[in-house]
């Protein structure tokens, strides 16, 4: 049983780090980290009595603040966060100069949203509902400030 217990708590860690590092956001390693503690917990209470796995728990917190807080001041997450900013949330003088009506086409596959030309300036767009593939003749339906919605013309 205390070989079980071993087991367990090694899975754990492995499972979380697995979610911190490689799956971040996912979910599932760190589900299955969360189980595998529970389990491990109860396994202690069984073996060794509620003092001990208490006393795993508060350990277990303990553990996990300090290396929560290791890894927000350390550079280890900071080869897989995105480091882009978005310098401005203004409309462009291209998006400004759209109005409802205006015909171009389509530059990327519109599944939602994407990039056409229309009146010989790349503007980001958003479909009105159906994909649009790259090419295809677009006419404009709605325009609200920087949001350009667009539709296929048939």
């Amino acid at each position: 049983m205390t070989t079980l217990i071993i087991l367990l708590a090694v899975l754990t860690l492995i499972l979380g780090l697995v979610e911190i590092f490689l799956f971040p956001g996912f979910g599932i390693a760190g589900i299955g980290a969360l189980i595998c503690a529970f389990v491990d917990t109860a396994l202690i209470y069984q073996e060794f009595g509620w003092e001990w796995a208490m006393l795993t728990i508060v350990a277990g917190v303990i553990l996990l603040l300090i290396l929560l807080k290791w890894v927000a001041r350390s550079k280890a997450l900071d080869k897989i966060s995105l480091h882009t900013s978005l310098h401005s949330t203004n409309a462009t003088e291209a998006q400004l100069n759209v109005k409802v009506g205006d015909t171009g086409t389509a530059m990327t596959r519109l599944a939602l949203v994407g990039n056409a030309q229309i009146n010989g300036n790349v503007v980001e767009v958003k479909s009105a509902g159906n994909f649009i593939n790259p090419g295809t003749a677009i006419r404009v339906t709605e325009v609200n400030e920087a949001a350009i919605t667009v539709e296929a013309i048939s």
